[in-house]
């Protein structure tokens, strides 16, 4: 089980940027990162001033985000807060960017709005060429070789295991090298049958007068009495 953050920094629904949990010094470099106290009669917590701006608030909770994570508190940012370097709760030095690049990939995936925006940032990591499943199969076929030239008994399983994963991850890029396009096709309606086009346009098209034929609607004939005899007699 995941051992809990020491201090929770978001943004609330109503927009501001609080931050609850943490010690007495915890709280010291909060303020000093520019959180301030808010207080009710039963509960206080901390966040940062209003009317600052998005992109100062979230420059401001990541400053603090490192300052808590540099003297050992772990934090949990946020990901709409996330500027610069990215720490999560099991690496609170974020010393593991190239996983952290991935982690803001799946919240920005996570958040996209259309279709199209999922497909572009899926491609990150299923472009054929440098995205990064074909990356990574390279980076398992670099020990695989290694291994190789190793004296150990066991360098042989370790080849294998190494081998393997990279054609495995390869197999999956494969699998879903169409996998983008398909994504961004979910964005358009579906194109009609020629069948269905045929029984719509009849469905739609006006009635044709034929020679000769009446040029009175059908409604109007079916409702309107025939004219009476005409009378000669005159006043």
């Amino acid at each position: 089980m995941p051992t809990p953050p020491d201090i929770v920094i978001t943004r609330d629904p109503t927009g501001n940027v609080t931050a609850e949990g943490g010690d007495e010094p915890a709280v010291t470099l909060l303020k000093r990162a520019g959180f301030v106290i808010e207080t009710t009669p039963r509960s206080f917590w901390y966040r940062l001033p209003w009317d600052m701006g998005e992109a100062h608030e979230n420059q401001m909770a990541s400053h603090a985000t490192r300052m808590l994570s540099a003297t050992g508190y772990r934090v949990d940012l946020g990901p709409d807060l996330h500027v610069g370097q990215l720490t999560t709760p099991s690496d609170p030095w974020g010393k593991h960017v190239h996983g952290h690049q991935i982690l803001r990939l799946t919240d920005e995936l996570n958040g996209a709005e259309a279709y199209e925006t999922a497909a572009d940032l899926a491609e990150h990591v299923l472009d054929p060429h440098d995205g990064v499943l074909v990356r990574l199969s390279e980076f398992f076929k670099a020990p695989a070789e290694q291994a190789k030239t190793s004296e150990s008994d066991a360098d042989g399983d370790l080849s294998y295991d190494f081998g393997a994963a990279a054609v495995t991850l390869t197999a999956v890029g494969e699998d879903l090298h169409v996998a983008t396009d398909q994504l961004r096709s979910l964005d358009r309606p579906a194109k009609p049958s020629w069948q269905a086009q045929v029984a719509n346009y009849y469905a739609t098209a006006q009635p044709t007068k034929r020679a000769g034929g009446s040029t009175a609607p059908p409604e109007a004939s079916a409702t309107t009495p025939p004219p009476g005899p005409r009378s000669n007699r005159t006043r």
